[in-house]
């Protein structure tokens, strides 16, 4: 006699409790009230938390719903706030090490102890699933207290600059790129000013920037448009020290006005990161690692999104790429099946905006209807989202082979979950293809014989390059730069860092791309 099964009821997506925006705005009001208002955040700068600028409208690119805008600043206030930093390095600068390390150390102590609230405003600001939101918030905190144990060392012979630090960072990392960097300034005897990105992050930097206000560091925390704001954050007299994270068109703007003025900078820009696949025969090893290459949906400065293969290894490697990239999960980064169930293990979420995600659709269709050839497009049939949410910020994977040299897709690196192959028959043309976007921060070769990576890997444009492994912007010693047009300015990371704030003996040449030369570690 036959049996049949009772299928399992069918669970409706929920909300994993406490990690709503109203439990997460509630909480940022409990924990700082002196800069949450009922409605808005507020900038910092000359020591106090200030109700100016425009608060202009935000939403979460998770699924939509409004969140905390940026208080934008006219150009007139950040020339104030500016000046108000300079007066602030000038006492900072004095305070004896010991006494920075204390107010740095507690600022770590007051990070480490709000860590789930500022992973929380992650998600909903920039879209992180869980894991990574809190491994932002880790790296930031466990990366300043290495500094906090080896600074004497590297501060030997150095002395802070003349003004602030201005920073200036991309959305992606606010808490393991700009709060870390801006904690190290600090440490190492400078005022620092941090710039909110226009596209997130500005409620986790607030919580950040309150905990260390209450230190007594001194931190300045502005928002505007880059228009607005530039005159004073780059070319302003007072600034010791330009620190830029972004891309390349803006970044060639903030180097030229930099260069005209002679100012310390740091400029990290994009390139097209590329992993090259020669003669190799381990595919399961390149299988195992596709999947963490799509972490946070590619938007990152150190993503792979371009495979240059040899074409006689074609085959074998969409053997081993094709099942590994079918396996990559996609959803609301807070979604469970019921409200009490852990936080579900995503790839990815949406993208930081439905703009972005708009953008990356229709260069994809541009790309295949000019003749590239999709060979893999991922689906949300099985994405766990919330009943009725908005999804357009989502963008499932996209494997392209072959993009047209009219398409974005082909030389610039697209910061979403999009891959593209190119194929090689030759050395020549191998490094051809890695070397498209003219320097790159990482990049990987794949390929059995050391010999062969020893005598390729040199004539690869890029900062670090992996064999057979993926490389990434480091944390504590591990240092950190870029080639051609991936960065300007001073190289960082370890030591590195800190030379780059700090000025050693006359006529020191810091390590980095520099107008009149480069450097390299």
């Amino acid at each position: 006699m036959a049996t049949t099964s009772t299928p399992a009821p069918v669970t409706t997506p929920t909300l994993k409790s406490g990690t709503s925006w109203a439990d997460a705005w509630r909480r940022c009001l409990a924990a700082a009230p002196e800069a949450f208002r009922d409605d808005r955040v507020l900038n910092l700068w000359n020591g106090t938390w200030q109700a100016d600028g425009r608060a202009l409208p935000a939403t979460s690119p998770v699924d939509g719903r409004p969140v905390a805008g940026p208080p934008r600043l006219d150009a007139a206030t950040a020339h104030r706030a500016v000046r108000a930093s300079l007066d602030q390095h000038r006492a900072w600068r004095h305070l004896p090490l010991a006494e920075r390390r204390a107010r740095i150390a507690a600022t770590l102590d007051a990070l480490a102890a709000h860590r789930e609230l500022l992973a929380l405003l992650l998600v909903w600001e920039i879209g992180k699933p869980w894991r990574l939101a809190r491994a932002d918030v880790d790296r930031a905190v466990d990366g300043v207290r290495w500094y906090l144990d080896g600074i004497e060392e590297m501060l030997a012979g150095r002395a802070p600059l003349d003004g602030p630090v201005s920073n200036i960072a991309s959305w992606n990392y606010p808490m393991s790129v700009l709060v870390h960097a801006v904690l190290v300034q600090a440490l190492a005897g400078n005022a620092a000013i941090a710039k909110t990105p226009t596209d997130g992050g500005v409620a986790c930097l607030t919580l950040a920037c309150a905990l260390a206000a209450r230190e007594g560091v001194p931190v300045s925390l502005v928002s505007g448009g880059g228009g607005e704001l530039s005159e004073a954050l780059v070319r302003a007299p007072e600034i010791g020290c330009v620190s830029f994270v972004g891309g390349r068109d803006t970044g060639a703007a903030v180097a030229t006005a930099v260069a005209d003025l002679g100012k310390r900078h740091i400029l990290e820009q994009e390139g097209l990161n590329t992993w090259g696949v020669w003669n190799v025969s381990d595919f399961d090893a390149l299988a195992a690692v596709v999947p963490k290459l799509f972490d946070y949906g590619k938007q990152r400065c150190t993503a792979y999104p371009r495979f240059v293969v040899q074409r006689e290894l074609f085959d074998s490697f969409l053997a081993a790429y094709l099942p590994a990239v079918r396996t990559l999960t996609v959803g609301h980064p807070l979604a469970v099946e019921r409200p009490d169930d852990p936080f579900p293990r995503l790839d990815f979420g949406p993208l930081i905006n439905a703009a972005k995600a708009k953008e990356l659709r229709d260069q994809v269709a541009e790309a295949v209807d000019r003749g590239a050839v999709p060979l893999y497009r991922g689906t949300p049939d099985g994405a766990r989202f919330l009943p009725g949410q908005d999804t357009s910020a989502y963008v499932q994977p996209v494997t392209l082979l072959e993009p047209p040299p009219s398409s974005p897709l082909h030389h610039a690196e697209p910061f979403g979950p999009v891959d593209t192959i190119v194929l090689v028959d030759t050395e020549a043309e191998l490094l051809a293809a890695m070397n498209a976007s003219n320097g790159a921060l990482v990049a990987t070769l794949s390929t059995d014989d050391r010999a062969t990576y020893d005598r390729l890997a040199p004539q690869i444009r890029a900062f670090k390059v992996g064999h057979g492994t993926p490389r990434s912007r480091g944390d504590r010693d591990e240092l950190f730069g870029g080639l051609g047009a991936s960065w300007r300015g001073a190289f960082v990371g370890g030591e590195l860092l800190v030379r780059a704030v700090t000025r050693g003996p006359a006529g020191e040449r810091l390590p980095g791309n520099f107008p009149e030369y480069r450097s390299m570690p």
